[in-house]
């Protein structure tokens, strides 16, 4: 068995490997502290069997790291292990292709039956939350079908629009040219179904945890 960990904060990546390591001696656990370096060491590894995955990190909007993970690996299943288990949060990260959801407040017997689960093929779901999906707004799929059929690189440009990037800004750091990424854009465009960058920040609002809180307090 071999994990991958990413979490920004050295002594949860440190108790949460203990943990793993006591439920699984033969397992071998690497660690990342962001999403550049566990997407870095992923192409580099290709034995990873799961990839237990913080939300809230630096330089993390939302569920922006999930897919950013998914989106170019997405035969690795990611178990994300977060402090935040709204069950809104909790149905819109498995929404967004997470293979199970562990609060950090849960013991070491959920985190082991949680990997045991995802390694055999299941989707693990904290007690509580099963059961309570909500049905997709308006005509439209739900956003999470729609990101789906993008492209990895369609998927960084768009989470690089949503954190307010310009085209340029967003050639130079891909390396690539402007009619690229104007393609892409328009791309992304399509593929959301709206009309301008603006509604792609509004469509994907619901990667934002601070949405789906202020949604769940005001429904």
């Amino acid at each position: 068995m071999h994990l991958m960990i990413v979490d920004d904060h050295p002594l949860f990546r440190e108790a949460l490997t203990s943990a793993v390591r006591l439920a699984f001696p033969s397992a071998a656990v690497e660690e990342a502290d962001g999403i550049d370096s566990a997407c870095a060491a992923l192409s580099r590894l290709r034995s990873v069997d799961l990839t237990l995955l913080d939300l809230t990190m630096r330089g993390v909007n939302g569920f922006d790291g999930l897919i950013a993970i998914r989106t170019r690996f997405p035969r690795i299943p990611i178990l994300v292990v977060s402090g935040l288990d709204d069950p809104r949060i909790v149905r819109e990260a498995l929404s967004h292709g997470a293979a199970g959801f562990v609060p950090k407040a849960a013991g070491k017997a959920v985190l082991t039956r949680a990997i045991t689960d995802v390694l055999n093929g299941s989707i693990f779901v904290p007690e509580g939350v099963a059961g309570e999906g909500e049905a997709p707004r308006g005509n439209k799929p739900p956003i999470a079908e729609r990101i789906a059929e993008l492209t990895p690189q369609q998927v960084r440009v768009l989470l690089m629009i949503r954190q307010g990037k310009l085209n340029k800004q967003i050639a130079h750091e891909l390396g690539v040219g402007d009619s690229t990424v104007k393609a892409h854009v328009s791309e992304i465009l399509r593929k959301l179904g709206v009309i301008s960058r603006t509604q792609i920040v509004i469509e994907t609002a619901n990667l934002d945890y601070e949405h789906i809180l202020s949604e769940s307090q005001t429904g």
